[in-house]
């Protein structure tokens, strides 16, 4: 398995596009500047009114399919 960790900042506005089903997945550059990829469905349960913010970390399978996505601090 691997693990990945990021910072996300997400204005409730620039959320509606998700929500609304404008944009389907969220692309992020890490610190090593690999690009990630996922379905921004995902992030639903960490959306507050002020739209997603905090550090995050993503687990994926042997082949790069996400099992997780869960905040790990603000």
């Amino acid at each position: 398995m691997n693990e990945i960790r990021f910072r996300l900042e997400i204005s409730a506005q620039e959320y509606l596009k998700y929500y609304q089903g404008d944009v389907d997945s969220v692309q992020v550059t890490i610190a090593s500047g690999q690009t990630i990829q996922f379905p921004a469905s995902a992030l639903q349960k960490h959306v507050s009114q002020n739209g997603v913010s905090g550090s995050f970390r993503i687990i994926f399978d042997d082949n790069n399919k996400m099992i997780s996505l869960e905040r790990i601090a603000y």
